[in-house]
């Protein structure tokens, strides 16, 4: 029975079942609120896992869009757009009832980064969640209104001290070594203010097109210097056979007016 204490059978140590977890709603089948949200959190995910090593050597981590954060198994989840935990890895059979979720008692932590993207007025983005979030733990919380639905500032980072947040300016996030910036471009065909991950030198964590191309760059601007270094050798291989040429004549016609070019050469 689930929340029983019992005695292990091998070493006789106790052992505490997970909780019970049959009840819980892992997924709804609900929609996201829109093109540009479903897009944003794409895009976030998608930079980490293509272009990020973690925080440090040797160190996991996990992001994920949409999923649902229990806390306890008596609770209403929390379903952030998107969370970044460190130093975790998924589950073995992620398709287990047990496993399809973030729950706290699986990863023994909650979550260093949590973004919320305002779609509508209805989220309570900057009222509840930001006193949900504070609760469970999370170190970072992110707020991105592009279209200005509850607040006149775009971008809004809430650092954890103590039991509550205090928002504030800085963009690098030292506790997970990634910053954040808004960035006008084209991401998937759509053209948007992107919120994005920017390493310690301010640099965009690449997207998986973004890093062929610039792998494309990298390969043509080596081609480009193997080709101005072949060219530089064949102006070095023609002059030398100019110098050549020249060293010829000037022998061949100190010959003919009866002088050894070898005489002048070794007189100091």
């Amino acid at each position: 029975m689930a929340g029983t204490i019992v005695l292990d059978p091998i070493d006789d140590e106790l052992v505490i079942p997970a909780p019970d977890v049959s009840h819980l709603v892992t997924e709804d089948d609900t929609p996201v609120d829109n093109l540009f949200s479903e897009r944003q959190m794409a895009l976030l995910r998608e930079t980490l896992y293509t272009s990020w090593d973690g925080p440090g050597a040797g160190r996991t981590f996990v992001a994920m869009a949409n999923v649902a954060v229990y806390a306890t198994n008596f609770t209403p989840p929390l379903v952030p757009d998107l969370l970044l935990s460190l130093d975790v890895t998924p589950p073995d059979e992620p398709m287990l009832k047990e496993h399809r979720s973030y729950f706290l008692w699986l990863y023994g932590k909650p979550p260093e980064v949590v973004v919320e993207i305002v779609s509508n007025r209805k989220g309570g983005e900057l009222s509840n969640k930001l006193l949900d979030y504070a609760r469970l733990g999370v170190a970072y919380y992110i707020v991105y209104d592009n279209e200005g639905e509850i607040s006149e500032e775009p971008l809004r980072i809430f650092t954890r001290q103590g039991a509550r947040y205090i928002e504030s300016t800085e963009r690098w996030l030292a506790e997970v070594e990634l910053g954040v910036t808004i960035w006008r471009g084209v991401y998937n065909g759509m053209v948007g203010d992107w919120l994005r991950w920017v390493d310690k030198s301010g640099v965009l964590l690449s997207t998986g097109s973004e890093a062929k191309a610039q792998e494309r760059q990298r390969a043509e601007q080596e081609r480009q210097r193997a080709e101005q270094e072949r060219q530089r050798a064949e102006q070095e291989r023609q002059r030398a056979g100019q110098e050549r040429r020249r060293a010829d004549a000037l022998a061949a016609k100190l010959q003919e007016l009866g002088i050894d070019p070898a005489e002048i050469v070794s007189k100091p």
